[in-house]
């Protein structure tokens, strides 16, 4: 049996043990158990009494977040409160929050709360006193706000015989001088702690390691949050930013001997992150420094390959590196966020998975300690046991690796291993209390998660075999995870365009689209294909000189012409099945996706579109095809009354021919969306595209083409809309008009589809989507981190040419002016450029003509209004039809920038005194479209449900982006006539509904239904 540690000696069987040559699964498994079960007692032995304040905060933690409502409550709170000026307004978010569990809350705060009610007196007291235990609670986890206060923690955390690490709160960086003063703040952090360490006596245990002196500094860093503008899309820019910065803080460190460790955040930045460390640690002035490291997270399942790159890198470097193994904090981020986007997981789903990886790690550092020296960073005891187990039995002395803990937790097992004569590093955290409130929630949650080894270590009803439980045989015992109940509809998933594959198909597929440019794309009418006289040149937005093709153009004689191959294939077509008609739009989806990048190409370069915005743009136009064929097997079922003598059924026929006017905005999707909403409702289609995107349009046709669409249910009318729109519309075999444009021309189309035209048997129906004025309101509690960036994406994606764009903020006075600043900042992050270059988030708009429309209202609002952010970019308009954002404040709410829609990116700020007004505000247009509210406040939230005039409101998330099933889209008022677009009842404005009763009483018989069945 292997000898236990029994503080910093270990007994004979410990020395012999050291002999060994070889190491087995078992003796590590044995080992771990042996040594678990010690730490385990011995961190019995230290837990709290009731004489010990650390047991009451343990007691009060607990049974807050027993219930889990109420934990979600507490939390929220807490994570608010920063924001919350007043005492008026701390009272009202305390009621908001825990009204609904007023019931499971301990008899003091229940007590508190019903005290304050109306009562001044009594809220400024339970104010003061939240703001105090909320302070109290983020010294537990935060080591200080100001140097003094991070000097004295250091200095009682190296008292204590530990270690430490820094860490500097605040990475959620929005702006450039944020993201500077995050570097200012560590480089002054650098030069003063220095200074102060050194004079601290030496400690072998926490100074030296197995191949020498270790830095007393040691700094942890994101280095994320040195570039406002840290993008994965933009590894190049990135890398540049970020590594002058990030030289700065590696020369200081050298000079001043400190070491530096870089942490690892959300998964989308992990392999920018290694890219960045790995390239700037080759430089010369870099590449003998030992005093460096870089966090592997366990969770994430390619994290075996990334330690086996860097070892290969680090061997290759020549100097070693060290690794900081933790599980990993962004689990429901991470898991949340891929489900979301249909993407693979890239966390365990189950701890034990997690716990397996992280001993299997363990294993693979402790085997390369030369080249990667290994810090566990765990408090999970069997994780740690684990750990030192295998160094045993591996013969590697304990000074080789360091054992890592955060500030504030697990201070009793910390105190273990240091006993043991072990080095044990504290990640200590410093920073200001608002931006250190995202820290503080995350280690609450972790704290008290189910799975916290902490919580289950000091639950009695847990043995401790349980607790020290290989996670392999846990996983062979664990049940298997429920199957989810799957969505009535998934929709596509978006392209990650941070992983190589991706972003290498999707170059390929510009180069070969630019291999095609110039050709020509003749009208398609009954299957048959005309080239006319008359040509348009699609030119592209950003590099007017490049030609994208040259296309024919219908004349009156075409509309007719097209108009009677419709109304033809109509006869047949209405009378296919629904299951056949909805085969052929599961052909268009899968054809869609398989040439997903080239359309994608075919978007940006004729439209304008990035990357990102035109691959969302197919993926709509395969979920509409996949959603309304399944959809129209739903509402074809009808509905059957039957009773003895009567049988009544109602059911739905087609309407006929549908014109399908398109927008160039979305010049698939939207296109897509209407044309095959018509098709699989058994009409025949019209396609006249928006004059700036016919080539798109067109290669729908091929897709139409390719899967044998029978001719003349779709017919391809591209052509000038002043010429042929209105014939289109008041032709008198047009039964049905589907239209998405401005308001003018869907309101002038609505009338003259209102005329009754020679020939015509129906009243024609319209459908149209015609834009909005769409504000968000920024509540004086809302999260800027989250409320600026939103707005930014909201405002300047597709530079603002969505209907659903924003073009107003409403901003509440309290918080009026730092929004504004921030928002200043952030919109300097966008970078603007050719969007067939990944690293550009913001290209042209559409043509000339939009072009000098938006620079008219610009150079009035000019007159009139402060300019918070306006630019030329006369370069970049040499070449495209490229605007700069634009922002105004101090805006007055009626004035014609704030009234009329602009549809470029252009964006005023309101303010507002109070919420009410803010929705009074954002009410006051003639649209109905888009809205959004970025607010803490349950009961605001509420009353934007109720009260704001809007067909998609979104709540704390931007505005655009809607998709197919989940957010059907479409507004009222003047934004639009009909129902929401990828909704459950879109297709009924394609069909009429019919009603057969039939009286089956013959002479006083009716058939049973036995008999009929017979």
């Amino acid at each position: 049996m292997f000898g236990i540690r029994y503080g910093k000696h270990f007994t004979l069987d410990r020395c012999l043990l050291k002999q060994l040559k070889t190491s087995t699964s078992a003796d590590i498994e044995g080992r771990t158990l042996e040594l678990g079960r010690y730490y385990c007692d011995q961190l019995q032995r230290r837990s709290p009494t009731m004489l010990d304040s650390r047991w009451w905060d343990d007691q009060l933690l607990r049974q807050l977040t027993s219930d889990p409502a109420m934990k979600v409550q507490m939390f929220r709170f807490v994570d608010v409160l920063p924001m919350l000026k007043s005492h008026q307004s701390v009272n009202r978010h305390l009621h908001e929050y825990f009204e609904e569990v007023r019931t499971h809350l301990p008899m003091a705060v229940k007590l508190g709360l019903e005290i304050t009610d109306n009562n001044p007196i009594f809220s400024r007291v339970i104010s003061f006193s939240a703001r105090m235990q909320a302070r109290r609670m983020a010294h537990k986890f935060i080591a200080g706000e100001n140097p003094q206060e991070v000097l004295h923690s250091i200095k009682k955390i190296r008292d204590q015989g530990y270690a430490f690490t820094l860490d500097l709160l605040g990475e959620a960086v929005i702006t450039p001088l944020e993201a500077h003063n995050y570097q200012q703040k560590y480089l002054e952090m650098l030069r003063e702690m220095g200074p102060y360490v050194d004079r601290w006596v030496e400690s072998s245990q926490v100074d030296t390691d197995y191949f020498g002196h270790l830095p007393r500094l040691n700094m942890s860093l994101k280095i994320s949050a040195l570039d406002s503008s840290f993008s994965p899309h933009d590894p190049a820019g990135t890398i540049k930013r970020v590594g002058e910065k990030l030289r700065e803080i590696f020369d200081l460190a050298i000079e001043v001997g400190a070491f530096i460790n870089i942490d690892m955040e959300q998964y989308s930045y992990k392999d920018l992150t290694y890219s960045i460390f790995r390239e700037i640690l080759l430089e010369p002035a870099y590449k003998n420094w030992r005093d460096i490291g870089i966090v592997c997270q366990a969770y994430l399942k390619d994290s075996p390959q990334d330690l086996h790159d860097l070892n290969a890198w680090a061997i290759k470097r020549g100097t070693p590196i060290w690794i900081r193994l933790v599980k990993g904090a962004y689990w429901d981020y991470e898991t949340i966020t891929a489900e979301q986007k249909g993407w693979p997981v890239p966390v365990f789903q189950q701890k034990w998975q997690s716990d397996e990886n992280f001993e299997q790690l363990t294993r693979f550092l402790l085997e390369n300690h030369q080249s990667l020296r290994p810090a566990f960073a765990s408090h999970n005891i069997r994780s740690l046991a684990h750990a030192v187990s295998s160094a045993e039995i591996m013969n590697i002395p304990d000074s080789v690796y360091e054992i890592q803990m955060l500030y504030g937790m697990a201070g009793d097992m910390a105190q273990i291993f240091s006993d043991d004569g072990l080095r044990v590093r504290i990640y200590t955290p410093f920073g200001e209390m608002i931006p250190g409130m995202a820290y503080l929630v995350r280690r609450l949650l972790e704290n008290t998660s189910n799975e916290s080894f902490l919580l289950n270590a000091s639950a009695r009803n847990i043995s401790v075999d349980e607790l020290m439980k290989n996670p392999t045989q846990t996983g062979k015992q664990a049940k298997p995870l429920p199957l989810k109940t799957p969505l009535y509809f998934e929709n596509e998933p978006l392209t990650d365009f941070t992983q190589s594959k991706a972003h290498d198909l999707m170059q390929k597929a510009l180069e070969k689209v630019q291999d095609q440019l110039g050709e020509k794309y003749p009208l398609n009418i009954g299957g048959k294909s005309y080239e006319t006289r008359n040509t348009m040149t699609s030119t592209n937005p950003a590099n007017v000189k490049e030609v994208i093709g040259k296309i024919s153009l219908a004349n009156l004689d075409f509309v007719n012409q097209a108009v009677v191959a419709a109304r033809s294939a109509f006869g047949t077509w209405s009378k296919t099945s629904v299951d056949f008609r909805a085969e052929y739009l599961d052909l268009i989806a899968n054809r869609l996706k398989d040439r997903k990048h080239e359309l994608a190409a075919w978007i940006i370069l004729e439209t304008g579109k990035t990357w990102s915005e035109a691959d969302a743009d197919v993926a709509e136009s395969i979920d509409f095809c996949r959603y309304y064929a399944q959809e129209i097997k739903r509402i074809t079922g009808g509905q059957q009354v039957h009773l003895p003598g009567e049988e009544n059924d109602y059911f739905y026929k087609p309407r006929g021919v549908c014109v399908v006017i398109a927008p160039w905005n979305f010049p698939l999707a939207i296109l897509t969306g209407m044309t095959v909403a018509a098709i699989v409702t058994g009409n025949t289609v019209i396609m006249k595209p928006a004059e700036q995107s016919p080539v798109v349009a067109a290669k729908l046709i091929d897709i139409l083409r390719d899967i044998h669409l029978p001719e003349g249910v779709v017919n391809y009318l591209p052509g000038v809309g002043a010429d042929i729109g209105p014939a289109l519309v008041a032709h008198g075999d047009v039964d049905l008009i589907a239209f998405t444009g401005s308001r003018e021309v869907g309101l002038a189309i609505n009338r003259q589809a209102a005329e009754l035209s020679q020939g015509q048997t129906q009243v024609k129906k319209v459908i149209a989507e015609m834009g909005g004025k769409n504000a968000i309101i920024i509540d004086d509690d809302a999260d800027l981190d989250e409320a600026v960036l939103g707005v930014v994406h909201s405002a300047f994606g597709y530079s603002g040419q969505k209907c659903s764009a924003c073009s107003r903020v409403i901003v509440l006075a309290d918080i009026y002016q730092q929004f504004c600043e921030r928002l200043k900042g952030a919109v300097a992050n966008l970078r603007i450029g050719p969007p067939f270059e990944l690293a550009n988030n913001m290209g042209p708009v559409i043509d000339a003509e939009a072009k000098d429309k938006i620079l008219a209202y610009i150079e009035q609002a000019k007159t009139e209004y402060p300019v918070l952010v306006g630019d030329e970019l006369r370069e970049l308009s040499k070449s495209g039809h490229f605007v700069a954002p634009h922002i105004f404040v101090d805006v007055a709410p009626q004035s014609k920038i704030a009234q009329e829609e602009i549809f470029g990116p252009v964006l005023v700020v309101i303010k507002a005194k109070d919420f009410k007004e803010a929705l009074d505000i954002a009410n006051q247009t003639p649209y109905a479209l888009t809205g959004g509210v970025y607010s803490r406040s349950p009961q605001h939230l509420q009353q934007a449900r109720m009260e704001y005039s809007v067909g998609n409101l979104y709540l704390n998330r931007n505005i655009t982006g809607a998709l197919v099933y989940r957010q059907p889209f479409g507004g009222f008022k003047l934004s639009g006539i009909g129902s929401k677009a990828g909704g459950p009842d879109y297709l009924m404005q394609f069909l009429i509904p019919v009603n057969v009763t039939e009286n089956t009483l013959r002479r006083g018989f009716a058939p049973t239904e036995t008999a009929e069945k017979k």
